[in-house]
C-alpha cells in the first residue's frame, strides 16, 4: 500500500480533466520522484485503460487515477431548459455552431469507469464531489490501492475519515478547477488552504495533501510546516512541455495575469475557478442546467473554441496564483522545487 514517506519529493501533479494531464506529464512527475495523475472524469474505459497502459510503460514510479462522484440528476423544466440555452446563445458564437440539451444518461456509471483500475492498478484511487460506495472503496483496498477523497471543510473530512479513505485532499479556495463541495448548490465555506489545514490537521488522524496555489518549494514547505504529508499542484504544471493544456490555455497563463481568476457555474454548473474570460463575464448570473447537464450543453462552445484558439470561450481552470506558474519540463520542476524544499528546511 502506498505511503507519503517513500516519495522523494512530496508532489500529487493534480488530476486535471480534458486532457491536460497526459501520460508523459504524469510519468516525468513519477519518475522524479512524486505523483504522477489523470482526471477520468469524463474519459471512456477504453480511453482510461489505454492512458495508464501508456504512462505505465514509462514509469515504474507512483500513478493516481482520479473520478467525480456524480450525483443523480434530472432535466429541470422547460422554463430552465430555456432559459439556460437562450444564456449560452447571448455569446459571440460561429452561427453554425449547435447547442442542444442532452438527454439522459448525463454521466458515466462509476463501475464501468474502474474496471481498467482494478485492471492496471495504479498507486493511488481518488475521488472528487464526495464519497463512493463502500465497495469501491474494499475493492481498491484489496488491491493494495490507495484511496484519497477531496475535502473543502472539516464536516467534510470527518465524513471521509469516517468512511474508511487512506489520506484527504484538502482543497483551498484559491485552487483552480471545480470545488470538491460534497453538495453542489450547498455553502461553501470558502476556507483559504492554511486556515482548512489548521482545522484539518489537529482533528483528523489521516494523512493529508495541500492543494490550492502550492507553485513552489516554499509554499511546499509551507503547507508541510502546517501539517501537510504533501501538497497537490495542478497549475503549476500547466505550462510544462508534457502539458496537454491548449496552447490558448497556456498563453493566458503566461500573459494574461492582470486579468485574475473568478468562479463561474457557467461551463458546467458546478462553481470552478479559471482565469477570467469573456465566458465567465457574460454569464454572471445567468441561468444554467444542473451539473454535469450543462457541461455537456457547454461543450460545443468549449472544443469550437479550442479548434480556434479562442481563450475567451474555453474553461481556462487555473488557481489565483496562476502567474507564478513556470515554462520548463515537468522533471526540471521537480528538481528546482525539490532544491527550493530543501534549502527552506535548512533556512
Amino acid at each position: 500500500m502506498f505511503d507519503f514517506s517513500q516519495l522523494q519529493c512530496p508532489v500529487i501533479q493534480a488530476p486535471m480533466a480534458g486532457g491536460v494531464n497526459t501520460p508523459p506529464l504524469a510519468a516525468a512527475v513519477a519518475n522524479a520522484g512524486g505523483v504522477g495523475s489523470f482526471g477520468f472524469a469524463y474519459s471512456s474505459p477504453e480511453k482510461i485503460s489505454a492512458d495508464l497502459a501508456a504512462t505505465q510503460a514509462l514509469t515504474a514510479g507512483h500513478l493516481n487515477a482520479n473520478f467525480f462522484v456524480f450525483q443523480p440528476v434530472a432535466l429541470p423544466d422547460v422554463e430552465r431548459q430555456t432559459a439556460a440555452l437562450a444564456a449560452l446563445r447571448t455569446l459571440d458564437l460561429p452561427e453554425d455552431l449547435v447547442l442542444r440539451v442532452p438527454q439522459a444518461p448525463f454521466y458515466p456509471e462509476l463501475e464501468t469507469l474502474l474496471l481498467p483500475v482494478w485492471q492496471h492498478r495504479p498507486a493511488m484511487l481518488t475521488f472528487h464531489f464526495g464519497i463512493p460506495s463502500a465497495v469501491v472503496m474494499q475493492h481498491a483496498k484489496a488491491l493494495g490501492i490507495a484511496v484519497g477523497i477531496t475535502a473543502t471543510c472539516l464536516a467534510e473530512a470527518k465524513q471521509i475519515e469516517a468512511a474508511g479513505a487512506d489520506f484527504i485532499v484538502a482543497q483551498g479556495i484559491e485552487a483552480g478547477g471545480h470545488r470538491g463541495t460534497f453538495e453542489p448548490d450547498g455553502a461553501d465555506d470558502g476556507l483559504p488552504l492554511d486556515d482548512l489545514l489548521r482545522a484539518l490537521v489537529p482533528s483528523i488522524c489521516l494523512p493529508i495533501v495541500a492543494a490550492g496555489a502550492v507553485m513552489d518549494g516554499a509554499d511546499i514547505h509551507r503547507v508541510m510546516r502546517l501539517g501537510a504529508a504533501a501538497a497537490q499542484m495542478g497549475t503549476a504544471f500547466l505550462c510544462c512541455d508534457e502539458s496537454g493544456a491548449s496552447p490558448a490555455h497556456q498563453a493566458f497563463i503566461r500573459h494574461e495575469h492582470a486579468r485574475g481568476t473568478a468562479f463561474t457555474r457557467g461551463f458546467s454548473g458546478r462553481r470552478a475557478q479559471g482565469i477570467a474570460n469573456a465566458f465567465i463575464a457574460a454569464m454572471q448570473d445567468q441561468p444554467t442546467l444542473p451539473f454535469p447537464i450543462q457541461n455537456t450543453l457547454s461543450g460545443p462552445i468549449r472544443q469550437r473554441a479550442t479548434q480556434r484558439n479562442d481563450g475567451e470561450h474555453q474553461s481556462l481552470w487555473a488557481g489565483t496564483a496562476y502567474p507564478k506558474a513556470q515554462a520548463l519540463p515537468a522533471a526540471s520542476l521537480m528538481q528546482r522545487w525539490g532544491a527550493e524544499l530543501q534549502a527552506c528546511r535548512r533556512a
